[in-house]
């Protein structure tokens, strides 16, 4: 599929789709009239790459995951810095996980003390 319809599907622009590529985190082949063409796998991974990024994670540390999400054998499974990247990272979204939810529940504790002192909150 070309460009156009990848980005269609995925919901993102094509500009942000090229980045990825930029990135190394999209290979798509090239048509002989230099036309990007995606294979189907590529609407998952966007939308895997999309959740990384939502996640936290930076482009350098998706590219470098990528390959290893799901797969039984990694080449950098054994490679004793990439799992202590890997590792970091895994610990840095662990404390933010933490702290969303120290804040989801301050804003729960708040909601329950407004709706106590007036009934009608919960309508708005």
């Amino acid at each position: 599929m070309r460009i156009k319809e990848l980005s269609e599907r995925v919901g993102v622009s094509t500009r942000l789709l090229r980045y990825y590529e930029e990135q190394g985190l999209l290979t798509p082949r090239r048509e002989e009239n230099g036309y990007r063409c995606y294979e189907e796998a590529a609407v998952e991974r966007v939308r895997q790459i999309r959740d990384l990024l939502r996640a936290g994670l930076t482009t350098e540390i998706i590219r470098e995951v990528l390959p290893c999400l799901g797969a039984a054998a990694c080449s950098q499974y054994d490679d004793p810095e990439f799992v202590r990247r890997i590792t970091a990272e895994r610990d840095r979204l662990r404390e933010r996980v933490t702290v969303l939810t120290q804040n989801l529940n301050a804003l729960d504790d708040y909601l329950s003390a407004v709706s106590r002192l007036t009934p009608s909150a919960d309508a708005a």
